[in-house]
């Protein structure tokens, strides 16, 4: 019991140094980039030199960035994420209004490029040498080239789902995982002992190939996430979904300081648990098996 407490308390103590560092990191690149703290209000010729010095004035607090990050952090002990200047909204607002359409889309795309890469990759565990497995290669290899942000500017053109950009950024990656992994599994001692034995090929698939490799696939599923997630800010962009994705370019173009480094955040607060939950749920399938 002891040492499973102590394994996630080094997780969950990972977990939040990793998520407090991305925030400062986030803010510190912000605050280096060309352009910072230029508003492109001050370039309004009908505003007096009085109106400009208030505009240049609003972004003095952002400037300190240990002052800045501290203030936030203090603010989200109680509740409080900020309100964004460039949007003019609460960005707790924002992001509950947007949180689920990214989350909607991830889980589509998750589907989809699962669905594909790992349907792909079966029959290749079991054939060899064949067109299928050169066909197969040839798909996943055509849509490892193509950005994402040209898919998506593809399913838009042809008015298709954008969730289908995401998963077809997913599936090469999947496809050649599950590939590998599925021919080494193939020729494992207990996979050979099983066949010999006689064993139906739908059991030895679901015992003896899926089973034991269990730590490897939430491994792949982790990865999965990440893609996912760096796919969706130019699916969103250019699809013109607001979502999360969208909100992370608005950021960043108007170096909107509370959004971004609540955006930052979460996506690297999603990116963490996942992976500490992938070893916490393959240690335990390492344990069973």
């Amino acid at each position: 019991m002891r040492p499973t407490l102590v394994l996630l308390a080094n997780h969950a103590t990972r977990i939040l140094l990793i998520t407090l560092v991305g925030g400062f990191l986030a803010l510190a690149l912000a605050r280096l980039a060309p352009g910072f703290g230029v508003d492109e209000r001050e370039f309004d010729a009908r505003l007096s030199e009085d109106t400009r010095a208030a505009i240049r004035q609003s972004h003095d607090s952002e400037r300190n960035i240990f002052h800045f990050y501290f203030t936030w952090l203090s603010g989200l002990a109680h509740g409080e994420l900020g309100v964004s200047p460039s949007l003019n909204q609460p960005v707790r607002l924002l992001l509950a209004e947007r949180l689920p359409v990214t989350m909607k889309l991830l889980a589509w795309g998750l589907l989809v490029g699962w669905g594909m890469g790992f349907g792909l990759a079966v029959p290749l565990a079991f054939v060899r040498g064949c067109a299928y497995e050169l066909g197969a290669n040839a798909f996943a290899t055509l849509f490892l080239c193509i950005p994402a942000a040209v898919l998506a500017l593809f399913f838009l053109l042809t008015r298709s789902p954008s969730a289908l950009v995401v998963g077809l950024v997913i599936f090469p990656k999947v496809f050649r995982y599950a590939r590998t992994l599925l021919r080494q599994t193939a020729m494992l001692p207990h996979v050979l002992t099983a066949r010999a034995k006689g064993l139906s090929g739908i059991r030895i698939f679901l015992w003896h190939y899926l089973s034991p490799a269990a730590p490897q696939w939430l491994a792949l599923l982790a990865v999965s996430l990440s893609l996912a997630l760096s796919a969706a800010v130019p699916v969103e962009v250019v699809c013109d979904l607001p979502g999360i994705g969208q909100l992370a370019w608005k950021a960043a173009m108007a170096r909107d300081m509370y959004l971004l480094v609540c955006l930052t955040g979460i996506v690297t607060l999603a990116t963490v648990m996942t992976k500490s939950a992938v070893e916490l749920l393959g240690e335990f399938c390492r344990v069973r098996i």
